[in-house]
C-alpha cells in the first residue's frame, strides 16, 4: 500500500478534468482500506469510486482513496432467485454484462450506466423504468471514524429518486465496500414499456425478448445519445428530472402544450429535463472547449481542455434560464466538488 503525492485525477474522472490530488492511495483489499484509516484519520479524505458522477472544479488538498476492490461471487440461491455479491470497485456494466452471461435477470435496463458498484447505491442509480432499489438486498459499509463493518438493508438506505441516506445524514461516513443483489434465474420480469426500446427490439427484429435483447437494445439507445467519456469528457445525465405537482403541470400545459410528463401518482409528475434544456436553447450549444452535447441536453461535455469551473458556470447558467422561461428548478444529479 503506497502513498502518492500531487497525482493528476483526469485519468480518473469520467469528465477528464486535470485537477490535482495532494495525496493518493490505490486501496484494493479491505486490510488495507481499514489501516489506512485508522493511520490517517486524523486527515480528512476524498473516496474515489468509479469517477463518473463528479465534477472537480479545484485540486483535492487531501488524501485520495481510490476504492479499488474487486470480485463478483454468488453467496445464495433458490430455483428462482440468486443473491449475487459485488465488491465496490467493480465496473458497474461489466458486472452487468456478468450477470447476462449468467442468465441472471433484474439489471439488464441499467446497461452501460457509467460507474462502479460502491458508487451506484448513493445514487440510487436508474434508467428505462428500472432503479437499483429495485434488486438491492444490502450493502456492507466501513465507518470512517472507527472503521467498523455495518450492513445496510433497503429500508436502511432510504431510497429515492437518485437519493439514499449515504447523500443525506450518513454523507461523508461510510464508505460501501460490497453491494448484494437479488436477482432472477428465471421467469425474468421484463421490463418494455420505458424509453424507445420496444422501438429499439423492433428495429433488431426481435419478437421475443430476453434479458440480453433487452441490454442490447438499451447499449444501442443509450450510445446513440450519450458519447463516450474516452472520446468526450462527460458524466452522463447532469441533471435530475424535475418532480412537478399536477398543478404545475396544468401551468406548464397552458404556454407549452406539448410538454411531456410522466406519472408518478395523483399529485405528482416527472418532466424531461433534458427536454426543458433542449427548448431553453441549449442543446448543442458550445462555449469553447465545453458545451452541451449536440445529442442529448441532459449531457454538458468537455471538448479538451475546459475546467471544472467552467462547466460549473454553465450547469448555473442552464438552471437559472430554465427556471425563468418555464418556473422549474432542475438539480444536478452529478455532484460538484
Amino acid at each position: 500500500m503506497m502513498i502518492n503525492h500531487n497525482v493528476s485525477l483526469k485519468q480518473f474522472n469520467t469528465f477528464g478534468i486535470d485537477v490535482n490530488a495532494e495525496s493518493y492511495c490505490d486501496i484494493d483489499s479491505l486490510e488495507n482500506l481499514k489501516t489506512i484509516l485508522k493511520e490517517q484519520y486524523t486527515s480528512p479524505f476524498f473516496i474515489l469510486g468509479g469517477g463518473s458522477n463528479m465534477l472537480l472544479t479545484k485540486d483535492i488538498d487531501s488524501l485520495v482513496l481510490h476504492i479499488n476492490l474487486k470480485g463478483i461471487t454468488v453467496v445464495d440461491e433458490t430455483e428462482d432467485t440468486v443473491i449475487v455479491k459485488a465488491n465496490a470497485g467493480e465496473n458497474w456494466h461489466e458486472f452487468v454484462l456478468w450477470c447476462i452471461n449468467h442468465n441472471f435477470g433484474g439489471v439488464e435496463n441499467l446497461s452501460l450506466i457509467p460507474g462502479n458498484i460502491g458508487t451506484a447505491p448513493i445514487q440510487n442509480i436508474g434508467a428505462y423504468g428500472v432503479e437499483l432499489k429495485d434488486v438491492f438486498v444490502s450493502c456492507e459499509a466501513i465507518n470512517i471514524e472507527d472503521q467498523s463493518n455495518r450492513t445496510f438493508k433497503k429500508l436502511d438506505c432510504k431510497f429515492g429518486y437518485r437519493e439514499s441516506i449515504f447523500k443525506q445524514e450518513l454523507k461523508g461516513q461510510y464508505i460501501i465496500t460490497s453491494v448484494n443483489f437479488r436477482l432472477t434465474k428465471s421467469n425474468h420480469q421484463l421490463r418494455l414499456d420505458y424509453g424507445a426500446i420496444k422501438t429499439e427490439l423492433a428495429a433488431l427484429k426481435i419478437k421475443k425478448p430476453t434479458i440480453k435483447t433487452i441490454s442490447t437494445a438499451v447499449i444501442n439507445i443509450r450510445q446513440s445519445k450519450l458519447p463516450d467519456p474516452k472520446d468526450i469528457g462527460n458524466s452522463g445525465s447532469f441533471f435530475k428530472n424535475p418532480v412537478i405537482s399536477i398543478e404545475q403541470l396544468k401551468d406548464l400545459k397552458i404556454n407549452f402544450p406539448d410538454a411531456p410528463s410522466y406519472k408518478l401518482s395523483d399529485q405528482e409528475v416527472k418532466v424531461p429535463a433534458g427536454w426543458l434544456i433542449e427548448k431553453s436553447g441549449f442543446k448543442g450549444k458550445r462555449f469553447k472547449d465545453y458545451g452541451v452535447h449536440n445529442k442529448q441536453a441532459l449531457v454538458l461535455v468537455n471538448y479538451g481542455n475546459a475546467k471544472g469551473t467552467d462547466i460549473y458556470a454553465l450547469a448555473k447558467l442552464i438552471q437559472k434560464t430554465v427556471k425563468r422561461i418555464f418556473n422549474i428548478n432542475i438539480d444536478t444529479e452529478v455532484n460538484i466538488l
